[in-house]
């Protein structure tokens, strides 16, 4: 039974990289934002407004648990923040799961992020510059949880099958 689990900045890649290499090694994929909203039936903007960060902080926690503990092999792509709250980290780390940690620069952040604004509401009020300043400090804040995913991949320069050409080889190997 595989479990690999990818965690990184918002725009890192983590939902585009997990579906691909789900339908590469055919293992079922989900997105941890999306079973949250089917969860609540609210969007994840609804829910902060509505219930608050803590109550969604509270339910993401509860439901990474039970995704994890499922008897299935599954590829789970986590929100951005998911790793920095509650003992979620430790959940991520545990044996039976490959953490991944998709590592992209501040200039890759915000070349990536600038054009989806109105897609992202944590972000949508930001000028550019104010933007990139933003990405930086949020960055510096959550890498110590980032950095303690079991694998690091950079994915700065690289294209998605020279990722998921790196993922297959870490998977594979263990």
């Amino acid at each position: 039974m595989k479990k690999v689990v990818f965690i990184g900045y918002m725009g890192c890649g983590k939902s585009l990289i997990s579906k691909e290499l789900g339908v590469q090694i055919n293992i079922r994929c989900l997105d941890l934002d999306n079973v949250i909203e089917n969860y609540a039936r609210k969007s994840i903007t609804d829910l902060f407004k509505s219930k608050g960060e803590l109550y969604f902080r509270k339910l993401e926690n509860e439901l990474l648990k039970e995704i994890l503990n499922a008897n299935e092999s599954l590829i789970l792509s986590t929100g951005g923040g998911t790793p920095c709250y509650y003992n979620n980290i430790e959940i991520i780390n545990n044996p039976d799961v490959t953490s991944v940690y998709l590592k992209a620069s501040i200039e890759t952040l915000f070349e990536r992020l600038v054009s989806e604004k109105n897609k992202r509401p944590l972000i949508s009020n930001f000028d550019d510059a104010d933007l990139k300043e933003f990405i930086a400090k949020h960055l510096f804040e959550r890498s110590f949880y980032y950095n303690q995913a079991k694998y690091i991949i950079n994915v700065d320069t690289k294209s998605i099958e020279e990722i998921i050409t790196e993922l297959k080889n870490i998977i594979y190997s263990k």
